[in-house]
């Protein structure tokens, strides 16, 4: 595996061996790391900037450490799996691929998510996330653990405001915060736990090297639009 210092050797090093496996050490803020990454593998050894993977293409982005804000910003294929936190608005417009973060994540993650036809984006969240997580969702997955938050909410305020498709996979029994009168929360069934989750959930272990019944511990919820609410209605503030 080919290893560079990026701030000896630069970020376009990431493009001279875009179809090899690579790591880059050093990481410290810088932003746009793996941008529209087609195919390869990324290693990124310390703290990346602002915008790591976005509009990620295909290719894999392995992080061992913490991102910060809009990572997998309008990612369209691939992986990011992150072995630490993220920042706000993480897989912002997602569209298809696959993020794992193992820790928490900030404000607005999953924000406007979308799905069509075999284009799935899924959002798995080890810990907990902040407020407005899957705002305005309009398709895909997203899960979040609370590994190491058992008694305690695993959201923040607003969970899933304005969404209008996908579905929020809350490994919790307690209800987010104002979670608006225009979402259908239910308890999810084995049949589901078994043939959406679990699959999910044990590749995200894999990632991490964790142990997936560790993460299928207790109860999860759904977190849905209610069709017979009206269209114009998923937007309200509360």
């Amino acid at each position: 595996m080919n290893i560079f210092d990026i701030r000896k050797d630069g970020r376009d090093v990431i493009r001279r061996f875009d179809s090899n496996e690579i790591t880059i050490t050093g990481c410290l803020g810088e932003r746009y790391i793996g941008c529209g990454m087609k195919k390869g593998v990324l290693h990124v050894k310390g703290t990346p900037g602002n915008a790591l993977a976005a509009y990620l293409d295909g290719g894999t982005v392995y992080v061992d450490g913490n991102v910060q804000d809009a990572a997998a910003d309008t990612m369209n294929a691939g992986l990011l799996a992150v072995n630490g936190s993220a920042g706000d608005a993480l897989a912002y417009g997602m569209r298809g691929g696959r993020v794992y973060v193992l820790g928490d994540a900030g404000y607005r993650a999953g924000v406007h998510m979308k799905a069509y036809e075999d284009k799935k984006s899924i959002l798995v969240i080890g810990g907990r996330a902040g407020s407005f997580l899957g705002e305005y969702l309009a398709g895909g997955i997203i899960i979040v653990l609370g590994l190491g938050y058992e008694d305690k909410r695993i959201t923040g305020y607003f969970c899933g405001n304005g969404m209008y498709a996908g579905t929020i996979y809350l490994r919790t029994d307690k209800e987010p915060l104002n979670l608006s009168d225009k979402l259908i929360k239910r308890t999810v069934g084995d049949d589901e736990r078994e043939r959406i989750i679990r699959p999910i959930v044990t590749d995200f272990a894999s990632r991490f090297s964790i142990p997936p019944e560790r993460c299928l511990e207790g109860g999860f919820i759904a977190i849905e639009a209610d069709k017979s609410k009206s269209y114009s209605q998923l937007y309200a503030a509360v």
